[in-house]
């Protein structure tokens, strides 16, 4: 296999749900060596979920990877549920997890909002992380949720203009919390179309070439409401987290391992929140890729977080 290739597909050695609290079970599945060097993935949105592509970043003669779907996301259960649904649950889940695998530590992999689950749960549990293989980053800050909502259309303005279509004059002056409220609505039909709408804005602005909305691999239905209710909920909620509160803590895991993957032109979590990330942590090592944007599946950000993957046993194996 070239190293810029993903590894063949694979299935799932175990897989299972795990009680997490009293409304919530996760999905997990567990792919590679059972004796090998764990490593968490940790997907995006939030509410994304993971997919079986995923699992093709890892070796898995190398590596024991366990794949999960956050509170809310993919196969979890009640799906798109909101509930009980903070980054600290998220984080408490990981370690209920990793104690279920009974795993000591692991490598931590995750991009876009799984960068920021990876910060706040390596920050929460460092002796729990090997190191960090993280893409797109994004810090949670409320810079990133405006421009997400409002600064993204100044690339892509017909995405925005279908973005706000859906709203009335009014609801546009608030989009997010307008948003968030269809998105609630007891009308099911009222729910699709803002979830659809949501998911199509951020799908749109997500690669270097904009696909046209044939060509756009959008999810069901179900998964469209779990990303946009999701992610309307952790932004109009500051994503749970204080000011700044990253980067504050970053010192508790600075002298970790870390790869952070960032292209260039990534319109969705702009390279501002990267350079600020590695400004932070010099000991990172920091790869930006010129001809890319925010998809982990674009060819550069893919051969890249594979040659991490590859480097990184080198490390974690020492």
């Amino acid at each position: 296999m070239a190293l810029a290739d993903l590894y063949p597909a694979i299935e799932p050695r175990v897989s299972g749900f795990l009680s997490v609290s009293k409304l919530h079970e996760i999905y997990w599945e567990e792919i590679g060596n059972p004796c090998g060097v764990p490593v968490l993935f940790l997907h995006g949105g939030p509410g994304a979920g993971i997919a079986p592509i995923h699992r093709r970043f890892f070796d898995p003669n190398f590596y024991r990877v366990i794949l999960f779907d956050q509170r809310g996301a993919g196969k979890s259960r009640p799906k798109a549920e909101i509930r009980e649904n903070t980054t600290q649950d998220l984080v408490d889940d990981i370690e209920k997890l990793r104690n279920f695998l009974a795993i000591e530590s692991w490598l931590v992999f995750g991009g876009s909002w799984g960068s920021t689950l990876g910060l706040v749960y390596g920050e929460t549990h460092p002796k729990r992380c090997l190191g960090f293989i993280l893409r797109g980053i994004f810090l949670g800050e409320q810079r990133e949720i405006d421009w997400f909502i409002n600064g993204m259309g100044n690339f892509f303005p017909e995405a925005k203009q279908r973005f706000l279509s859906i709203l009335s004059e009014k609801e546009q002056k608030k989009p997010l919390l307008s948003y968030l409220e269809r998105l609630q609505d007891p009308n099911p039909a009222v729910q699709s179309e803002a979830a659809r709408a949501w998911s199509l804005y951020e799908q749109s602005c997500s690669t270097l070439r904009p696909a046209d909305d044939l060509s756009l691999n959008l999810s069901n239905v179900d998964d469209q409401l779990s990303l946009a209710r999701l992610e309307a909920h952790y932004f109009v909620h500051k994503n749970f987290l204080s000011k700044n509160e990253i980067i504050e803590n970053l010192v508790r895991i600075e002298n970790k391992p870390a790869t952070i993957i960032q292209g260039r032109y990534d319109i969705v979590c702009p390279i501002i929140s990267a350079d600020k990330l590695v400004s932070n942590w010099p000991g990172a090592q920091y790869k930006v890729i010129f001809d890319a944007g925010h998809s982990a599946l674009e060819p550069g950000i893919k051969r890249e977080l594979v040659l991490a993957t590859e480097m990184m046993k080198k490390i974690v194996s020492a």
